[in-house]
């Protein structure tokens, strides 16, 4: 088992959602980590943990979105686990600042969302991605480039997210932990 695999199922156990749907696929996703030894790595065909950060700025305005190549539309940082990562939470923090280029972000580190999609990713495969998500902080007047995993790198007001973008139930529960 990796770090991140290990730290997923702590992290997971002692996190106790306030929302029924959250507390739901809590248990989803510790039902799969206790299920599969490789259920952090991105070769666990049925379905892996993924790592997600939603980067605000400074102030808490601001959430910094990539407009992902693969899937066309507006998202959080973040991305595979990695078997070098020691946490589920660093590697959310090693993604956002892999792909937003700031240095010095802060990361909360208790999830504030949970959420499973489809997707085909790097695996060339469909699969799901079970992505616990953090919020993280940017450094004053931290300025964004964009990396070769993104189309486009945005700040977007965080009560003004991009048409089409279902982040509502994410950017929700971001902005009350950034009070």
């Amino acid at each position: 088992m990796s770090g991140p695999h290990l730290d997923a199922r702590r992290v997971l156990s002692d996190w106790k959602p306030a929302d029924p749907q959250q507390e739901a696929l809590r248990h989803a996703f510790l039902a799969l980590i206790d299920a599969r030894a490789d259920a952090c790595l991105r070769a666990c065909e049925p379905g892996h943990v993924t790592a997600s950060a939603v980067l605000l700025d400074a102030a808490g305005e601001n959430v910094l979105l990539t407009l992902h190549p693969r899937v066309g539309q507006w998202l959080q940082l973040g991305g595979h686990c990695e078997p070098e990562d020691g946490t589920i939470a660093g590697a959310a923090l090693r993604e956002a600042t892999e792909e937003s280029g700031i240095e010095g972000l802060v990361l909360e580190p208790e999830p504030v969302h949970l959420d499973v999609h489809p997707i085909t990713c790097s695996l060339g495969v469909p699969t799901r991605h079970f992505d616990v998500r953090f919020v993280v902080r940017a450094p004053e007047g931290a300025q964004p480039a964009r990396s070769d995993e993104s189309l486009d790198l945005r700040w977007w007001p965080v009560d003004r997210l991009p048409d089409g973008s279902d982040l509502g139930p994410l950017m929700a529960a971001a902005r009350h932990i950034a009070r």
